[in-house]
């Protein structure tokens, strides 16, 4: 049997991404494979970018690792452009030459590596899904290219974790290793199946949280200056994505520092 795992979604945490490494480590797995959005959001983007390039076999393209490389200014305010800025020249030609799609064998079981969508990486699919968008996951598209329809489909964008099976097609959000929006601990995905087996062979997939030191990776944030502080802080600390925090009363102090409780406060 081969494991393999896969993480999505960095965005700059190097302490979250360390932190899995490390339970990579321990549990002997060396190929990962990354969905995308390794910089942006977080205070270590380039530092994402190398331990990426490092560690992982294969590293698709993200929404994030799309447009933070670019110059264009239309969306950019002070936070985007030191996300912008924190990435080397050589950072930037590198996520944007990328792959959209990576397709693996495990067990007869085609499975495919996207980072958002089979339509687009700015295409999000909820876990509460329509039937139209569960099926466009397995299509073929520009984006996927032509070839055989995957078994299974492995993306990351929402950092919702979650598996759902229909019609023997599995569709798997693998969840965000930087940034999760589920639960304040990293969350990545193991599968584990036989590379020249066939559909009798066991295949399997489980779902892995990693604690790591929340408040450190805050603290690093802060000693850079970055931008949009308070709202990473209280993101990482409650799992809830920042254009909803005045719904529960969390908001930022005056001095950018994030205020209010939450489960890993």
């Amino acid at each position: 049997m081969e494991r393999v795992a896969v993480i999505s979604d960095l965005h700059g945490n190097v302490t979250a991404f360390e932190a899995v490494l490390e339970d990579l480590r321990r549990r002997g797995i060396r190929t990962v494979y990354n969905l995308g959005d390794v910089a942006g959001k977080g205070p270590r983007g380039s530092e994402c970018v190398r331990l990426s390039r490092l560690h992982c076999a294969v590293t698709v393209r993200g929404n994030w690792d799309d447009f933070l490389p670019t110059s264009t200014p239309e969306w950019r305010d002070d936070a985007g452009w030191w996300w912008h800025n924190e990435l080397t020249e050589e950072d930037r030609q590198w996520l944007q030459m990328l792959p959209l799609v990576h397709d693996i064998t495990l067990s007869g079981r085609r499975i495919r590596m996207v980072h958002a969508s089979a339509r687009s990486v700015y295409h999000r699919v909820h876990r509460r899904h329509s039937e139209d968008d569960f099926e466009g996951m397995f299509q073929a598209t520009g984006l996927t290219g032509p070839g055989p329809t995957p078994d299974v489909v492995c993306y990351g964008d929402i950092h919702d974790a979650y598996v759902s099976t229909v019609r023997s097609r599995t569709l798997v959000n693998v969840g965000s290793v930087g940034n999760p929006l589920d639960e304040p601990q990293a969350c990545y995905v193991i599968l584990d199946g036989e590379p020249d087996g066939d559909r009798t062979e066991p295949f399997g997939i489980q779902f892995v949280r990693v604690a790591y030191d929340v408040e450190a990776e805050i603290a690093v944030a802060a000693a850079r200056g970055m931008p949009a502080l308070g709202a990473y802080a209280i993101e990482l600390r409650t799992a809830i994505y920042r254009g909803l925090h005045p719904e529960p009363g969390l908001h930022d102090a005056a001095d950018g520092q994030a205020i209010g409780q939450g489960p890993a406060a």
